[in-house]
């Protein structure tokens, strides 16, 4: 067949809205132009993109093609016995959820945002708040459908175990997910019952999580980098569970799940410069911990609790025309002064993190580029300009790098490719796979361009 998929030239950044670059962007509507554009590449590197959330370059390919897979956005019934659903790989969580949610069913794993397709959720192994209870994105993906240059595959847990685990988490270079079946779990309500308390140390907030997090389903913190005037490091500890609905308020028992709401308002330009500056940072802290006073089994929409920025279109505009840098990473349990290290670092460098959150991990999939590991991660927010923040992400490398911790690819737009390796061991298994399914290197990224990974067993 020939292809009559349009290609358009673009530049193309990640949600950090740093480090453009112009590529030709293609949208297959089904499934014959996306193999089609895979079987017969034009000498050039291809790469998915879903809804652009990674922060990065994971789904750019400069001087390449790369391949907007929103038009694959097919969503099945859901089985009511099993509570699995078949989903294309260019469909969003928000989609899936507004779907699911109103029969009883929501997705075992979500990240920050609902605004993510499926076949990136997958292609990062996507975590949530309850990584330390449930684990990641992919180990409730029970097979899906990947489009590679050597042919599709239909791959699952039990069913081509490399490939599909090289795929959960492997940046999408593996191939393109065309479709995947979800498992989701049942939900009584679009309500979630939460504890907060509030903690003056670091220290504290870490016990208490150690201690306690295994009582809840979703467990989160927010910390304050900078610290407050008295010294303390103060944090807001926020865990709940999905509400049955005894637990609601009479006025809301009886009724179905509702749908999420949608974005309530847009950023419409870009700042004019940064926002996120020390004063406002230590203003939001401030007004951040102060409305979020403790108690017991408050009731909150499921978007509220999980989605907060999703009623902010474009909220990344308001760190100004250089974008910003989200850096994660993730230590074992046992090197928790890793975070500490880190956030001393932080404070004493001046440099405002806009954001910064702490969570815990359970047990990582067995993919060789999956992030998450057992122990802890946290996830920071920077505005690109200050002329040390260079200094500063180079030295929380080092230290994450030399504790046995990496950072998280799909957030990553920075990292020197000699840390690489240190941080993820087992490149070359992953190097082998893709050799297998992409044997003339058609697939590949900024990302796997900048760092090398394509080269890793070469």
């Amino acid at each position: 067949m020939r292809s009559t998929t349009e290609l358009l030239r673009k530049t193309l950044t990640g949600w950090g809205r740093t480090a453009p670059t112009v590529a030709m962007v293609a949208k297959p509507m089904d499934r014959d132009e996306l193999e089609y554009l895979l079987g017969s590449p034009p000498g050039i590197r291809i790469v998915a993109r879903g809804m652009g959330r990674s922060y990065g370059d994971a789904a750019q390919s400069g001087g390449g093609v790369v391949i907007d897979t929103s038009a694959l956005n097919a969503i099945g019934p859901v089985d009511p016995e099993a509570g699995t659903v078949v989903v294309g790989g260019g469909a969003s969580i928000d989609q899936l959820i507004r779907r699911s949610v109103p029969l009883g069913w929501f997705v075992a794993v979500t990240p920050g945002t609902s605004s993510v397709s499926i076949g990136g959720a997958i292609a990062a192994d996507v975590h949530g708040k309850n990584h330390h209870r449930d684990g990641g994105f992919g180990r409730y993906v029970r097979e899906m459908t990947l489009a590679t240059p050597t042919g599709t595959y239909v791959i699952g847990p039990e069913r081509d175990p490399e490939l599909f685990w090289a795929t959960c988490g492997g940046m999408g270079l593996t191939g393109v997910i065309l479709e995947a079946t979800l498992q989701l779990i049942p939900v009584e309500t679009a309500w979630v019952t939460v504890d907060t308390e509030r903690l003056e140390s670091l220290h504290a907030l870490m016990s208490a999580m150690e201690s306690t997090d295994h009582q809840y389903r979703y467990s989160v913190a927010w910390l304050d980098c900078l610290g407050h005037r008295n010294g303390s490091r103060r944090s807001v500890l926020t865990r709940g569970d999905h509400a049955p609905a005894s637990a609601l308020p009479a006025k809301l028992r009886g009724q179905r799940p509702a749908l999420p709401p949608g974005t309530r308002f847009r950023v419409p330009v870009t700042a004019p410069r940064r926002l996120a500056n020390q004063a406002t940072v230590r203003a939001l802290n401030e007004a951040w911990f102060r409305t979020s006073p403790p108690g017991r089994s408050a009731v909150r929409r499921l978007s509220s609790f999980f989605y907060p920025l999703d009623r902010i279109g474009d909220w990344n505009r308001l760190y100004g025309p250089g974008g910003f840098v989200q850096y994660q990473f993730a230590v074992a349990t046992q090197r928790g002064d890793v975070v500490e290290q880190a956030v001393g670092a932080i404070a004493d460098s001046g440099i405002p993190s806009f954001l910064a959150v702490l969570k815990r991990f359970g047990a990582g999939n067995p993919g060789p580029l999956s992030f998450p590991m057992e122990g802890w991660t946290l996830a920071l927010d920077f505005p690109v300009g200050p002329p040390r923040l260079p200094t500063l992400l180079n030295g929380l490398d080092e230290l994450v790098a030399e504790a046995g911790g990496r950072v998280y690819l799909a957030k990553d737009s920075r990292l020197r490719p000699e840390l690489l390796p240190v941080m993820y061991p087992r490149l070359k298994e992953m190097a082998a796979v893709c050799r297998r399914v992409d044997p003339k290197g058609v697939i590949g990224s900024d990302l796997s361009r900048r760092l090398g990974i394509s080269l890793a067993s070469s």
